[in-house]
């Protein structure tokens, strides 16, 4: 049997000629972006005093006037409470804040996470680091519902329970260096009691307990169900169940191997399949909980990650194995316009680099290499 054809927006975008050029349109504008939040950063250190005229803004401002965006660039793109000192330590790297725009908002507790919406598929995901020692209670509270109901800013009428859903795409370990803190214990009948680091009172500390653990070979992937119950007055509350999967075959600053691309592929269609039935809801874009994913920092193989869900979801390829991709890809006007203007008429077309930009006005330095821009392209 005949493989399905390339789309021709696919088939155009394969040109080296044209890859070299989306790669360099997309670092000037990223390098924007990093100019915009290095001024929002400046400004913060530079006052004098925590008054409420220079306070790092809220992790939800208005941002849309008429659909457009009302704030100058550098209030758009400002990272200030990640920039805070106080917040440094719930930081895994320094050069990776989260925008306070769409930043997570877990009870008015800082947490490195952004809220994205795929630009093709239409899923919200909330795209974050790997848990740290003193993060893992924000990250599970997330999960366990503690702060419900989690609203995607600007969407007011939306609202998600808890995340039912954890994707890992790193190892713990690699080369040598701690990657991410397990929040969560290795032997299945283990738990492990969790407290919160930040200074709020009537934050209880969460039982972690690892159910079952199972291999699947055919997609690479560890998957885990773990429960998560809130610690009051001594007693556990009644728990909750979230699916742990660990993807094993991503490298660090790199892609999988081609001998790993099918394995990817099944990943990332066990992913979709497991939050549907989670949910128990029949699978829309407004109805399916978000998933919640990170790799190390939360950028790179995260970023390439949600990009390759959302554009296999918008051709029908997640589902539906066999089915033959669109001519071209769906966007959805769902995301404010960007203060830097839309993308240059030469290269508009191309789905990938779409995708790409939207996820970079979402969360900062989104598929952070080349090669992770190809194999979304070559997927």
């Amino acid at each position: 049997m005949s493989s399905p054809p390339v789309p021709l927006w696919l088939q155009r975008a394969y040109n080296q000629d044209h890859i070299n050029n989306v790669w360099r349109i997309l670092s000037d504008r990223e390098r924007s972006r990093i100019r915009a939040r290095s001024s929002s950063a400046s400004r913060y250190y530079h006052s004098d005093s925590e008054s409420e005229s220079n306070r790092p803004p809220a992790a939800y401002p208005a941002c849309l006037s008429n659909g457009h965006p009302k704030e100058n660039t550098t209030d758009y793109y400002s990272t200030a409470n990640g920039c805070s000192p106080r917040n440094h330590i719930c930081n895994r790297f320094s050069d990776i804040q989260p925008y306070d725009r769409t930043r997570v908002d877990p009870g008015g507790r800082y947490f490195n996470a952004n809220w994205v919406r795929e630009l093709a598929g239409g899923r919200w995901t909330i795209a974050t680091q790997a848990p740290l020692p003193n993060t893992a209670h924000e990250f599970l509270s997330l999960i366990a519902g503690i702060h419900s109901p989690l609203s995607p800013p600007g969407e007011s009428n939306l609202k998600f329970t808890r995340v039912r859903t954890a994707v890992q795409l790193t190892q713990n370990f690699e080369s040598g260096r701690r990657k991410a803190d397990p929040y969560f214990p290795h032997e299945p009948g283990e738990y492990r009691i969790i407290h919160s680091f930040q200074e709020m009172s009537g934050l209880p500390p969460l039982k972690v307990t690892l159910v079952k653990s199972e291999f699947i070979e055919s997609a690479h992937c560890l998957a885990s169900t773990v429960s998560v119950a809130s610690i009051v007055a001594g007693t556990p509350n009644p728990s909750v169940l979230i699916r742990h999967l660990l993807y094993g075959a991503w490298p660090d600053n790199g892609i999988p191997e081609p001998k790993d691309r099918a394995s990817l592929l099944n990943f990332i269609r066990l992913v979709d399949r497991t939050n549907k039935d989670l949910c128990g809801l029949e699978a829309t874009a407004d109805a399916e909980p978000p998933v919640m994913v990170h790799c190390s920092a939360g950028v790179g193989r995260t970023g390439s990650f949600i990009a390759l869900c959302s554009l296999l979801r918008s051709n029908g390829l997640l589902s539906q194995p066999n089915s033959h991709p669109a001519e071209r890809v769906t966007v959805r006007p769902l995301l404010p316009q960007s203060p830097l203007g839309p993308l240059p008429d030469s290269i508009c077309w191309d789905g990938v680099c779409q995708e790409i930009d939207s996820l970079r006005e979402q969360r900062p330095g989104m598929v952070q290499r080349p090669e992770q821009a190809h194999l979304c392209m070559r997927f």
